[in-house]
């Protein structure tokens, strides 16, 4: 699909308006529930969906969208979908709700599988990064677009991103292997933003993501020079299974690190 630069600058008003809806329940108080896997949701994230899909059928009236808070798609309906948008209206729900702005609205298109386009909207600075693979990404604020590359090569102490709320023993041990390194704790799809900016270098992650947490920042990340890779090297594909559950992957502004011997530790 060719995003010419109306739809392109219309999928990021888009993710501007649902940063509105965002904080104008942050600013406030809320309530948090649970959903069936324990995970939270909050009227932010139900807000920000509805103006997202609102927004997309607007821009893209044939295109399906695919967002976390309507993920009940058959298997069979949506594996039929050469084309379609993947959405995390508000990633990282669990810094919402600790209030640390740490969180981000994420849309990506998807095409044959690949993530082709994706966008990353930070509500509270305004500031979104976007960006296509073999195209070029970008980082908008004030009306200014800044093009974004990746830290290459990338030499010691490795600036690794690390969640706030998410660290398991193997990643503790692929830490540990990296050498001398600058831990980063950085909540949401914002770690990907960081990757392209060049500010990071490695994010390791073992453990349960969705595919809607990953897609746009891959798009971004690559546009950036970068790349986002399962433990065989291979880049990430979506809606290929039956599950929209992510296996383990590592995301490099410099793909030439030697990321296969960390996996190994």
């Amino acid at each position: 699909m060719l995003l010419d630069d109306a739809l392109l600058d219309g999928v990021l008003a888009v993710a501007h308006d649902a940063a509105e809806a965002i904080l104008a329940v942050y600013s406030g108080d809320f309530d948090v529930e649970r959903k069936a896997d324990a995970s939270p949701v909050t009227a932010a994230d139900l807000a920000a969906h509805h103006r997202i899909v609102d927004g997309l059928a607007a821009l893209t009236p044939g295109i399906p969208v695919l967002s976390e808070e309507s993920a009940h798609a058959s298997v069979e309906g949506r594996r039929g979908w050469s084309r379609f948008w993947l959405v995390d209206p508000l990633d990282g729900t669990r810094e919402f709700v600790k209030r640390n702005g740490e969180f981000s609205v994420n849309i990506a298109l998807i095409e044959d599988g690949v993530s082709t386009f994706g966008v990353i909207q930070h509500p509270l600075t305004s500031v979104a990064w976007y960006g296509r693979p073999a195209a070029g990404a970008f980082r908008r604020e004030g009306g200014t677009d800044t093009p974004l590359r990746v830290r290459r090569p990338a030499t010691a102490p490795l600036r690794v991103a690390a969640s706030r709320s998410h660290r398991d023993p193997r990643t503790a041990a692929v830490l540990d292997g990296l050498g001398r390194i600058e831990p980063v704790a950085l909540g949401s799809s914002l770690k990907f933003c960081r990757l392209a900016e060049g500010r990071m270098d490695v994010y390791p992650r073992f453990g349960p993501t969705s595919e809607w947490d990953t897609a746009a920042g891959q798009a971004i990340l690559e546009g950036a020079g970068g790349a986002l890779l399962d433990p065989r090297g291979r880049p990430f594909r979506y809606n290929q299974r039956d599950t929209l559950l992510n296996g383990d992957f590592i995301a490099l502004g410099d793909p030439d690190l030697p990321w296969q011997a960390w996996l190994r530790q």
